[in-house]
């Protein structure tokens, strides 16, 4: 589908995707109220969006820009994510918080889901980076793909396989047109997770 990439597929359902192969471009198109959520204040449970992913080598690099087209609604984000089951899975998003702000958020799930907000993004688009080392996942952002900022480190509580990929979420909308593109994927991960590289 992207010929950079391993071949992709749906996990933990089917969804809408548009791929440009000529710039390498992925788009996503999620449908009304999808997400991924397992609320850690006791709230239901719920992984409707769908990710388009490969299965994760032991060692690798994940990245991308993301830009969330037209109109944007709370908490709709265009994402990179990790999926075993919906019990352990992990997402970093360009996503619209409620205060009307694009930003960076984490979320890993081991059980409950662990939320976390970073950086909030001055411009329309950012890019995102997943990478593996072993038991170890890390993520990034960058403003331009070349110097990245340190999210989050963490491990997910599994030992099944684990995809990784592209996800489009809309809880509190109609949709959400995400893109993908400059994506890049190596099978090496950064010498110092924190120092930018």
């Amino acid at each position: 589908m992207i010929s950079t990439l391993p071949d992709l597929a749906w996990v933990p359902q089917n969804g809408t995707a548009h791929v440009n192969e000529t710039p390498g471009q992925l788009t996503l198109v999620a449908d009304p109220g999808v997400d991924w959520s397992n609320d850690a204040v006791g709230g239901s449970s719920q992984t409707d969006a769908s990710l388009l992913g490969f299965e994760a080598p032991a060692e690798f690099t994940l990245s991308a820009r993301v830009r969330v087209e037209g109109q944007r609604s709370t908490f709709d984000a265009g994402v990179l994510a990790l999926w075993s089951d919906a019990d352990h899975w992990a997402k970093l998003c360009f996503e619209f918080s409620p205060a009307g702000d694009p930003m960076v958020v984490s979320v890993v799930t081991n059980g409950c889901s662990d939320d976390c907000n970073s950086s909030l993004v001055p411009s329309d688009a950012v890019y995102l980076r997943v990478t593996r080392t072993g038991p170890a996942w890390a993520f990034h952002a960058s403003s331009d793909g070349n110097t990245w900022d340190f999210v989050r480190l963490f491990r997910l509580a599994t030992s099944a396989p684990i995809r990784v990929g592209f996800l489009s979420q809309a809880p509190m909308g109609q949709t959400c047109v995400a893109h993908f593109d400059e994506i890049r994927f190596t099978h090496s991960a950064p010498r110092d997770l924190r120092d930018g590289s």
